[in-house]
């Protein structure tokens, strides 16, 4: 009798494995790439994405985007307006299933990141008016960050190819060092982010 092999599932690469995989240009950058010099990211177009620990220049990372209220921000302007740092989470479309269930989820546990200073924000690539309403029809106490040209979330690698948002979730502290960076579905993100130190 002949005995048949199993075939493995392929196993899904890590973000740190599709880092090396993939080569996305930053945002607002013509020159060539520049090296990470020690534990500092520079920003140039080929860079590889941050990893938990590097610390990021957060002037003019990820470029300039808009809040669901139409006012224009940067990352630099988040972690200067909070106490302690950020987390964001980053969510593919509002109003679908997978996205409500993670804003839901964030809005559930607001209370657990702002006793740490933490300030909250959800990101996406829709517009103004679709994030408005969907954070009021959620109501969420936090902003909603809306980056259509994806600069921020291809920055922190969390775009799909060819367009596109990854649902994941990063956090910086008030130096732009890097917390967390994890993609994941909705309560993974949100336990991810609840676990950090």
């Amino acid at each position: 009798m002949v005995e048949l092999r199993k075939r493995k599932a392929p196993t899904q690469p890590s973000i740190s494995e599709r880092k090396g995989k993939r080569v996305h240009p930053s945002v607002g950058s013509s020159q060539s790439p520049t090296p990470k010099v020690g534990n500092v990211l520079k920003t140039g177009p080929f860079d590889n994405f941050p990893k938990v620990g590097d610390v990021i220049h957060s002037d003019g990372f990820g470029g300039e985007f808009e809040t669901n209220d139409g006012n224009k921000t940067t990352l630099k302007n988040l972690i200067n307006a909070s106490d302690n740092g950020i987390v964001i989470f980053t969510y593919p479309r509002a109003s679908t299933p997978g996205c409500t269930k993670q804003a839901g989820l964030f809005r559930d546990h607001y209370d657990s990141f702002t006793k740490l200073g933490l300030s909250v924000y959800g990101l996406s690539a829709d517009s103004p008016k679709t994030n408005t309403t969907f954070k009021s029809k959620q109501m969420l106490p936090f902003p909603l960050l809306c980056n259509p040209s994806y600069t921020l979330i291809e920055a922190f690698g969390l775009k799909k190819l060819p367009k596109g948002t990854i649902r994941g979730v990063f956090a910086l502290d008030k130096t732009a060092r890097v917390l967390l960076l994890q993609a994941g579905g909705p309560d993974a993100t949100v336990k991810a982010a609840l676990a950090m130190d």
